[in-house]
């Protein structure tokens, strides 16, 4: 299977990363207004509230760097410990696991599929990285089972 990308998987990679882009930047930029809402989350998450507008830049920046395509691997690499914080952060003040703790799971994933999508070369690595090796339909009717990959290229 080839690794070039069609153009619906473009178009929906980079419909997905435009989602994620845009609710990030809606996030970096209520932290950078440091508005009363904001204000008192960052109280009930343990932060001191003059640390928004750090943490909003901060955010802003990353995801900058996530919009723009040459850039976007190193983008999506350093959004990826930003949203761990959060997932940190949730856990420590015992948020709820699926609707709050794991959100930012959510966002990454988004965030990686809609990279992957987009740019062949992040796919390739990820594929590398996997070891994705392709099933031969004879190794299914002679009831071979697939092995885990270690050991074997699909190349």
């Amino acid at each position: 299977m080839s690794t070039a990308s069609t153009l619906p998987g473009r178009r929906t990679g980079a419909l997905l990363s435009g989602v994620v882009v845009v609710f990030l930047s809606f996030d970096a930029v209520i932290h950078l207004l440091d508005i009363s809402e904001v204000k008192s989350s960052m109280t009930e998450l343990g932060y001191p509230t003059h640390l928004s507008p750090v943490i909003g830049a901060i955010e802003l920046a990353c995801v900058a760097l996530y919009a723009v395509r040459r850039t976007a691997p190193l983008g999506a690499v350093l959004l990826t410990g930003f949203l761990g914080g959060a997932i940190a952060t949730n856990l420590r003040v015992d948020k709820p696991l699926i609707s709050t703790t794991l959100f930012p799971v959510y966002v990454a994933t988004a965030m990686w599929l809609g990279l992957a999508l987009r740019d062949d070369e992040v796919r390739r690595i990820v594929r590398r990285v996997v070891r994705v090796d392709t099933l031969d339909p004879g190794d299914i009717r002679d009831g071979a089972l697939p092995t885990s990959g270690r050991g074997q290229t699909s190349r």
